[in-house]
């Protein structure tokens, strides 16, 4: 997700939705353990922890961006500290992430953009509008944003949840690639309807980010019944790559309530140094991950659980 300081500025209808928002609104599960009179119990409790408690969902994006991440990914969430993982439908190496999927807790990252310039993929239906020049998806937000048909969007997104399932994922959740879906209100809604389609939680900013964004998309998600994690770390690195700094920052201040951490494994390869700059920190991610001691410490410090997302699901289902 791009950093939320990069908000558009004023959004068409943003102000006209946050009106209908009930006044005091807050989204289900907000952090900490504190509720006012009458307010719902937190997420944490929810999911059968103390209102106090500290949970963590670690969770690998980019599954089937490369065999290198494929091959990270799975070794994360197989021996190493990862509890979840986002499955990118279109990138070329999805199916080989289906053959090597074992049951673990994966969601579909949803995609509408490819960044690179070298490397490129595109819809999977037919969505003349989601492409650029050269046959991929758009390589900014801007440019998506400016040209998608929210339609066609719409059937592209769905699309890719129906072939992550009929590949035989189990998803747990449904994230946005760069952040695409959280920050226009109009691609808001079409994220928010495909969750609750397939009935499936969210990954969301914190409340927190509501006014940088411009409307209140946890308050509407909550309205609809759809889970999503009290807070996610922002990577702050450029490209939103390399997380060891976020992470041990984020645990030194880790509060009560549910918190994803987003990291992106991948192994050292030709394949990945071919593809793009920032290949030493996805390696970084990787050996966190999988090869040090360090993330798990980190974890036990902050007196925080691990958990995926399969929990927030099984608990939005029931």
């Amino acid at each position: 997700m791009p950093a939320l300081h990069e908000n558009a500025g004023n959004r068409e209808g943003a102000a006209e939705r946050g009106s209908n928002a009930p006044d005091g609104h807050r989204a289900t599960g907000a952090i900490g353990g504190t509720e006012r009179p009458g307010a719902l119990p937190s997420l944490v409790e929810r999911l059968g922890f103390s209102p106090g408690a500290k949970v963590v969902i670690v969770n690998c994006d980019d599954l089937g961006s490369t065999h290198s991440a494929n091959a990270a990914i799975y070794e994360a969430l197989r021996r190493g500290s990862a509890t979840s993982a986002t499955l990118m439908v279109p990138c070329p190496w999805a199916r080989e992430a289906a053959a090597s999927y074992r049951g673990e807790d994966v969601g579909v990252h949803l995609t509408l953009n490819c960044e690179y310039d070298l490397y490129r993929w595109g819809p999977i239906t037919h969505a003349p509008s989601l492409l650029d020049g050269d046959g991929g998806f758009p390589r900014t937000l801007q440019d998506l944003w400016d040209h998608a048909d929210l339609d066609e969007a719409r059937r592209e997104l769905r699309a890719q949840v129906e072939r992550a399932i009929y590949w035989g994922f189990d998803v747990s959740h449904l994230d946005s690639h760069m952040g695409s879906l959280q920050l226009r209100p109009e691609f808001f809604d079409v994220y928010l309807d495909i969750a609750i389609e397939f009935r499936l939680p969210l990954r969301l900013s914190g409340s927190w980010s509501e006014r940088l964004v411009g409307f209140p998309f946890r308050a509407l998600a909550s309205e609809d019944g759809v889970l999503a994690p009290d807070e996610l770390m922002l990577v702050t690195r450029p490209g939103g790559v390399g997380s060891r700094s976020d992470l041990e920052m984020t645990l030194a201040n880790l509060q009560p309530g549910v918190t994803e951490m987003q990291v992106h494994p991948a192994k050292n390869t030709p394949e990945l140094q071919a593809m793009t700059a920032d290949w030493r920190a996805r390696v970084d991610d990787y050996e966190l991950l999988v090869n040090e001691d360090w993330l798990t410490a980190e974890i036990e410090q902050a007196g925080a659980t691990l958990i995926g997302y399969r929990e927030i699901r099984d608990l939005m289902r029931a």
